[in-house]
């Protein structure tokens, strides 16, 4: 079904903007790049996927199936993404915020064209209709220039919702907390503008002031994610479930007697710590409705990373699949990520779209790949900016964890901080 040929480069960081750059001229691209960050479970460096032979797109009305169907016949490589109304189709919950960005709920595709990069080996894998294009394909991406176009006007970023509303809501959440209805929540906020931008170069300039391992640039047609996601949100290696949630943020500086205090701090963080183990046991509970009986692992709690921007607290918890579920049965079970939603989580939903102002669509949603033998890698849609450029909509959103031990305040600095990288894309050349 698929031609596969090895090429060796030279310069795999060059490469990889050139084949980024080169694939624009496709209406489906996926591209994703784990920016040579060091991590236990990568298969790839970087994986491009362009130019549709069949897809999927269609709303949460019984989305799981359609895509269990979908990925189940075609046997091959499928990119796509899950948005985070998905959780409409397995639980009684609804999504009627405002929603500017109007994506699909769901779309995969399976690539004519695809590209996997490991160090310098690069495998190019084409479906036989069109392996007669490789040669002329790669000779074109080698002689691809990068270049940037100028953003004239500075955006008008406009914030959803204010300051003293956001105070204001996340107490009423606190309410909750105090009430018993949940233990935490992951309440979020959007950040827009109505303008046009160069996704591309919007891309680049995001990806390179983060450098995260799970970037990823999404286009379908009129429809852009740009996403510099630290998240994994959920991986099958074989028979073996891999989550890897974050909770827990700290600042960088560029003194490193601060940045290491900062790193110190939030590891022994009680807030920190305790929003990230109350993810990871139900994380550990969401598994374990697919895994083999036992088979249930932390491998990692509540560890520290560092990133460009950020500290992170990431925990790894893992699971052997059970031989009667599928791998979307692992996935559906599985979402949305506890990370983004809270604890009991479908109480913390119903709260979330009480109290957000905005429908999270692709936020907090997931972007990644199937391959032919049924395995999969997904993140977390965080640090990420949309784009309709149909209604020339641009859109990123923030969000924190509130638990009992939240202070409304420092919960709003938060996401400014986690604001702060995309405001500066958004307003930079």
């Amino acid at each position: 079904m698929r031609t596969s040929i090895h090429k060796e480069i030279s310069n795999s960081k060059l490469f990889k903007s050139q084949l980024l750059t080169w694939a624009q001229q496709f209406r489906e691209v996926v591209f994703l790049d784990s920016n040579d960050y060091p991590q236990k479970y990568s298969n790839y460096d970087c994986i491009l996927a362009v130019d549709a032979f069949t897809s999927i797109t269609t709303d949460y009305h019984n989305a799981f199936e359609d895509l269990k169907q979908y990925q189940q016949t075609s046997k091959d490589w499928i990119f796509g993404y899950l948005s985070y109304d998905l959780k409409n189709d397995t639980e009684e919950l609804n999504s009627s915020n405002y929603d500017g960005l109007q994506f699909p709920d769901l779309f995969f595709f399976q690539p004519k064209k695809l590209y996997l990069l490991k160090n310098n080996e690069l495998e190019i894998q084409y479906l036989n209709m069109c392996d007669d294009e490789v040669d002329e394909d790669f000779d074109s991406i080698l002689k691809t220039t990068i270049s940037a176009s100028e953003n004239i006007n500075p955006i008008e970023i406009k914030q959803r919702i204010s300051k003293d509303l956001y105070l204001e809501k996340v107490t009423k959440m606190l309410e909750y907390i105090n009430r018993g209805d949940i233990y935490e929540a992951n309440f979020c906020m959007e950040f827009h503008a109505e303008t046009t931008i160069n996704p591309l170069d919007k891309f680049f300039l995001l990806n390179d002031i983060s450098r995260p391992p799970f970037a990823a640039y999404l286009k379908n047609n009129n429809y852009y994610l740009l996403s510099a996601s630290p998240e994994r949100y959920l991986k099958k290696e074989n028979n073996k479930i891999i989550s890897q949630p974050i909770k827990g943020t700290s600042r960088r500086f560029i003194d490193n007697n601060q940045d290491e205090i900062s790193k110190s701090n939030l590891a022994s963080d009680p807030k920190e710590r305790s929003e990230n183990i109350m993810i990871t046991d139900l994380v550990r509970n969401d598994l374990s409705r697919t895994a083999k009986k036992g088979s249930v692992e932390v491998e990692e709690l509540c560890g520290i990373y560092s990133f460009l921007q950020v500290h992170q607290m990431i925990s790894t918890i893992t699971s052997i699949i059970d031989d009667q579920y599928s791998a979307l049965d692992v996935i559906k079970n599985s979402f949305p990520m506890g990370s983004m939603t809270g604890a009991p989580k479908i109480s913390a939903m119903n709260i979330i779209e009480e109290l957000e102002e905005t429908k999270r669509g692709l936020y907090s949603g997931s972007v990644g790949y199937f391959t032919p033998n049924g395995d999969f890698d997904f993140n977390v849609v965080i640090r990420s900016i949309l784009y309709n450029s149909k209604n020339n909509y641009v859109s990123f959103s923030v969000g924190s964890a509130i638990t009992a031990l939240s202070i409304p305040e420092l919960e709003y600095e938060e996401c400014l901080l986690k604001a702060d990288a995309m405001i500066k894309v958004l307003n930079s050349n």
